[in-house]
């Protein structure tokens, strides 16, 4: 898969290395959570060091027999109390404490909004809260390891998973969950970065092997982890169920020991997907950890293991090493110092992270004529569908959680891979009880959408409509097609043909079509909103909070825009019995190889690359106040760099997203750079922008090298990938970096 590398020493190099490990002793040079780790390694048995290396999951351990305190949750690895090496106790999922199908009776836990939602506020400050908000009811649960955060890029709109993920571009994506690794380890957990790689889809994600030349991964779905790795340093990878290049994730050495240890130095343990281990050999390849090991074929690094052991096959220096990583992992977090024991969680307190995210994360998409924010004269309006008189709607999967107060309404999933594990449900608080609140003066009533003719004659009767339209997303499923659910389009077409002050609130897991768009003047993208979703709906609205998200996914006009109209393994026949028995038995298709025509050129910038314009841009967004930029400075060199002027110049206080973007010669546009100024009427701020220089760069695998080439180069200040506002050229500089 990966041609071999060039390796070039000279005395200039061998001699500085000599020159410094003279300088210093090597332990110097390690950091105390390696000597540690490589001190209580040497005391371990061998029956210890395997015990680190796989994992059950606690719903296979009978009551009787678990230990005390352990709870409930995705994983378990047992520790070793006589070397003070605490067990390991995981939960899913970037977005809270997950309790999958209720397997805590009754918990509940701070649900945040969904992932774009949460990449829709460009926030990395707020993200980062949010990780230590949801990382701290975990500890508080008995969690020390959660398993977040989730940074695949969003490549087609109809994937299962792009709700729980950060979008379509490498640095916003990147950015954004080593924030939230970050916050989410620093209450002295592991978190882990997943997963690793190129698992865009969920058709096929067992059996299907994603096919992409080694620049164009290092380009964009790499570089999205490797950031993601550099400001986050989480304590585990998780590897993807999928194969990359004919080989699974799990076991492919160029992605865990050539690209993760190597080239990125990355210090912590690889864990698998929950039934993603194929082989005991995937040690040797650089996975270090079987996770939930009774849903693999074989306990690979239990049972299969040892007699390997015995004959030499799998070195005892493999064990070593792997043990030694996980090792690392809890010493440099803290995970043995960090009390797990049940904690009353201020649950007040945590939705008020929850509600901020889903304020910031709201992305306002269309307000033609200034309908919104509502003026404070609304004497009547009609909500309509969506359930919004119960709560507002989640993705489906591992990453679901039970929000405070519970579901008020639940969905079984009747048949398909999801079936087993996900579920419709809405909760949180409703968005009817929050529009009450805030528009008290005025009558508010609920009409469920199921009869189009009622809620057109309901629209028709009242000063203003708003619908409330879903479309539900779920792990292990992708979706047909870019429709809302049902006959939602319809509904909201005969609404807005009744009375033209309709607002359509979207409550989605990713982009949807919009065929009533030209009837409808205002129109929110609130995605899976969390907790208090029907607060900050209400807040915007009313206009006591300025809307600020900006899309982090582009909204294509139709799926013929798309790289792939016909979503990869879509047409394909359902999985045979002996496909299930390769594969698993949550195996939704046969085996097939995925193709991204696109390559590096995810989301906007393949409608740059083609000339498409999309529904709304990548970045797009609109505010209540607006904002004029000026004064733009570029330079070049190694790097380019752009200092510019932002300016409030309406009548009300505002947070911008203005956006940087460079276009090299013969490559698409590609954001190098944001800010998030919030700044009040008239006034000013400059803002400065510093590329990373590998976001210039073209990877050479021949030579293993970022390589950038000098020449002339496009800067641009935009408000979204679509509408640039200032631009500027200027010249870089040759420069080659390691990879």
């Amino acid at each position: 898969m990966k041609p071999a590398a060039r390796v070039i020493y000279s005395a200039a190099t061998i001699a500085l290395g000599c020159a410094e490990a003279r300088a210093e002793p090597e332990w110097a040079q390690r950091d105390a959570a390696e000597v540690r780790a490589e001190r209580t390694l040497a005391q371990m048995t061998q029956e210890e060091k395997i015990q680190l290396l796989h994992g059950t999951m606690p719903l296979f351990i009978p009551a009787a027999k678990r230990a005390h305190g352990m709870p409930v949750g995705a994983g378990v690895i047992a520790g070793i109390e006589r070397l003070g090496i605490p067990p390991q106790y995981a939960t899913d999922a970037s977005l809270g404490v997950s309790n999958i199908m209720d397997m805590r009776k009754g918990d509940v836990a701070t649900a945040l909004p969904s992932g774009l939602s949460l990449a829709s506020s460009w926030n990395p400050a707020l993200v980062r809260e949010g990780g230590r908000m949801i990382g701290s009811e975990a500890v508080a649960k008995g969690f020390n390891v959660m398993l977040a955060g989730g940074v695949n890029l969003v490549r087609d709109p109809r994937a299962g998973r792009n709700f729980e993920y950060l979008g379509e571009d490498p640095l916003l994506g990147g950015v954004l969950v080593g924030a939230q690794i970050a916050g989410v380890q620093s209450n002295g957990i592991i978190a882990t970065i997943k997963h690793f790689a190129l698992n865009d889809q969920e058709i096929g994600r067992s059996s299907a092997s994603v096919e992409m030349d080694e620049a164009a991964m290092r380009e964009s779905d790499l570089l999205a982890f490797q950031i993601g790795i550099e400001r986050g340093n989480p304590g585990s990878v998780m590897c993807s169920y999928n194969k990359v290049g004919g080989t699974y994730a799990c076991e492919n050495r160029f992605l865990l020991t050539d690209v993760l240890r190597r080239d990125w130095g990355f210090k912590g343990y690889v864990m698998s997907d929950w039934g993603a281990v194929h082989s005991t050999e995937a040690l040797l390849a650089g996975l270090d950890q079987q996770s939930g090991e009774m849903l693999d074929r074989k306990r690979w690094f239990s049972t299969e293991l040892k007699p390997k052991l015995v004959d030499g096959s799998i070195p005892m220096s493999a064990v070593d090493t792997a043990a030694k990583r996980v090792l690392w992992a809890i010493y440099a977090n803290g995970v043995d110092r960090t009390e797990i024991t049940a904690k009353t969680i201020d649950y007040s307190r945590n939705g008020e992270v929850a509600l901020q995210a889903a304020r910031e994360g709201t992305v306002l998409l269309r307000n033609e004529g200034g309908l919104l924010p509502l003026a404070g004269s609304v004497r009547s309006m009609v909500v309509i569908g969506g359930k919004a008189d119960l709560g507002v709607l989640s993705g489906g999967g591992s990453s679901q959680v039970v929000p405070v107060g519970g579901f008020r309404a639940v969905e079984k999933i009747e048949s398909g891979p999801a079936a087993t594990f996900a579920r419709r449900a809405w909760g949180g608080t409703p968005p009817l009880d929050a529009l009450r609140r805030t528009f008290g003066n005025a009558q508010v009533t609920f009409v469920d959408g199921n009869d189009p003719t009622a809620a057109a004659a309901a629209a028709k009767a009242a000063d203003v409509a708003v619908v409330f339209a879903t479309k539900f997303a779920t792990e292990a499923e992708d979706q047909p097609d870019l429709s809302l659910d049902g006959q939602q389009d319809a509904l909201i077409a005969a609404v807005a043909s009744a009375n033209p002050r309709t607002v359509v609130v979207l409550e989605t897991g990713n982009a949807v079509a919009m065929p009533w768009l030209a009837k409808v003047p205002a129109v929110l993208a609130a995605w899976y909103p969390g907790q208090r979703g029907g607060d900050a709906i209400a807040e915007i609205l009313s206009g006591k909070t300025n809307p600020s998200g900006r899309l982090p996914v582009t909204f294509p006009a139709s799926v013929d825009q798309l790289p792939n109209p016909v979503l990869p393994g879509s047409d394909l026949p359902p999985p045979s019995k002996d496909d299930k028995s390769s594969y698993g038995l949550q195996t939704n298709s046969p085996p097939f190889s995925i193709t991204y025509p696109e390559g590096s050129d995810a989301g906007y910038r393949w409608f740059d690359r083609k000339g498409e314009k999309p529904l709304f841009a990548f970045g797009h967004g609109l505010s209540y106040t607006t904002f004029r930029y000026s004064a733009l400075k570029a330079k070049g060199g190694r790097t380019v760099s752009a200092s510019f002027t932002v300016t409030n110049t309406g009548t009300r206080k505002g947070a911008d997203v203005p956006q940087v973007y460079v276009t090299l010669p013969g490559k698409a546009r590609r954001l190098i750079g944001w800010d998030k100024p919030l700044l009040k009427p008239g006034e000013s701020r400059i803002v400065t922008i510093e590329a990373d220089p590998r976001l210039l760069a073209s990877f050479d695998a021949a030579r293993q090298r970022w390589v950038l080439t000098p020449g002339k180069v496009r800067i641009e200040v935009a408000r979204s990938a679509g509408e640039p506002v200032l631009t500027a050229r200027v010249s870089l500089a040759a420069q080659t970096i390691k990879p």
